[in-house]
């Protein structure tokens, strides 16, 4: 019983010592994928603006990176449904370094973030 208390309380103290600071940046780099043609596309938009991805419409209400390494994971979140269309095909946090973890699920296209843009312009 004491080892999974201390199990416990080391996973806890890990967690939080994981956790870094985060700066938002005033917008994010996009990367879309025609699985098609084979065809991408970099989109570079601003928080709280919507913008085309071939056939799909993307919102970004933010974007974010650790403040100690402004070039390293960004994530940022975005709404993401085909145009013409009112059922949103993805709405949630999508992270730079790793975006199979919450990923969109679409038969043609593909988005994900590349990095945030800093306020030096990175």
């Amino acid at each position: 019983m004491k080892y999974l208390a201390l199990m416990a309380a080391l996973l806890a103290a890990t967690g939080a010592a994981a956790q870094q600071k985060a700066q938002s940046g005033p917008g994010a780099m996009l990367r879309g994928l025609d699985k098609v043609n084979g065809q991408t596309v970099d989109v570079e938009m601003q928080n709280g603006q919507t913008g085309a991805i071939f056939g799909l419409d993307v919102a970004l209400g933010d974007c974010r990176y650790p403040v100690d390494n402004p070039t390293g994971d960004a994530f940022a979140y975005l709404t993401i449904w085909e145009k013409g269309e009112p059922e949103q095909l993805f709405d949630g946090w999508m992270i730079a370094t790793s975006p199979a973890l919450n990923a969109l699920d679409h038969a043609r296209y593909d988005v994900w973030v590349i990095r945030c843009i800093t306020p030096s312009g990175d």
